[in-house]
């Protein structure tokens, strides 16, 4: 059944929009996915700005999962790799005790042509935080696929369905890409404690529910969830065992509050490695907003 549902918020970045789902008020995490961002989809012209481009900036504590529809994006990280994603390929970057990226539209800047994706982050297990930084990009081979019955599946990463991934992970979790025609049912077993589903596209019916594009059910845990798609739809499903909460600072995430400060500080005073390629620039730290004036 369904626990809650979470509608998605939008946000502008400067060129593109995103909805953010995870973290939410009432629900952080869904196993250890901590961070969810549906990208897009936006229509770019051939040469639009750099500014679009996400500069170079940090994580420490989490993997970060990224996931394309359409479209392509450029990954360059201060481990030294230089990656183009494409449509159904896996960008695994683990940040552990740290690690700079940036993402660049170079291909649909000099083409034009749609962006649409997923941004996932990942937290890792407490005895992994402050393991070293990795990056691995990893093509459909990799990724186990079926087909039938009006659905195509795709699962990216982790085990589910009786197939596993070839993306390394940290903890026991799923995360599957369906495709369903108007009318198909599919079924996500109970085999993980934390499961929910967003929907990227079109609608379905889950629990005498509609769910649309936006919007994330998390489900109870110890029954399978029917889904019957309403129109042809795009679903993703995630989750797995939890790790315990985690503190979420900008783009930091660990289970402990002073670890966030020293990375805060790290990232002020230049100590962290910057990517190869993108030494000239980054997103420096966001300045917490004044303290209200007592006199106001």
């Amino acid at each position: 059944m369904i626990d809650l549902v979470i509608d998605q918020r939008r946000k502008d970045l400067g060129g593109f929009e995103v909805g953010r789902v995870l973290p939410y008020a009432k629900r952080r995490m869904v196993g250890p996915f901590v961070f969810f961002d549906h990208m897009g989809p936006v229509d770019f012209e051939a040469g639009f700005p750099k500014t679009v481009d996400v500069r170079p900036h940090p994580h420490i504590g989490l993997s970060t999962v990224t996931y394309l529809f359409d479209g392509e994006i450029t990954h360059r990280d201060s481990v030294g790799a230089i990656q183009p994603i494409h449509p159904g390929e896996v960008n695994w970057m683990t940040a552990g005790s740290g690690i700079t990226h940036s993402e660049r539209f170079d291909t649909l800047r000099r083409t034009g042509g749609r962006m649409h994706g997923i941004q996932a982050w990942v937290a890792l297990p407490t005895e992994l935080e402050e393991m070293a930084p990795s990056f691995a990009n990893h093509g459909p081979d990799d990724l186990p696929t079926y087909e039938g019955g009006g659905m195509w599946a795709r699962l990216i990463a982790g085990k589910a369905f009786g197939a596993a991934a070839k993306v390394a992970t940290h903890s026991p979790m799923f995360y599957v890409h369906w495709r369903l025609d108007a009318g198909a049912q599919a079924q996500l077993p109970a085999e993980y404690p934390e499961r929910a589903a967003y929907v990227a596209q079109g609608s379905v019916e889950v629990d005498g529910r509609t769910l649309s594009a936006g919007q994330m059910a998390v489900f109870a845990p110890g029954d399978a969830i029917t889904f019957t798609a309403q129109t042809d739809a795009v679903v993703m499903l995630l989750g797995g065992e939890p790790l315990g909460p985690r503190f979420i600072e900008w783009n930091f995430v660990s289970s402990s509050k002073d670890r966030l400060e020293q990375a805060k500080a790290d990232w002020r005073a230049g100590r962290m490695k910057l990517p190869d390629a993108d030494h000239d620039e980054w997103i420096p730290l966001p300045e917490p907003p004044p303290p209200a004036n007592p006199m106001s």
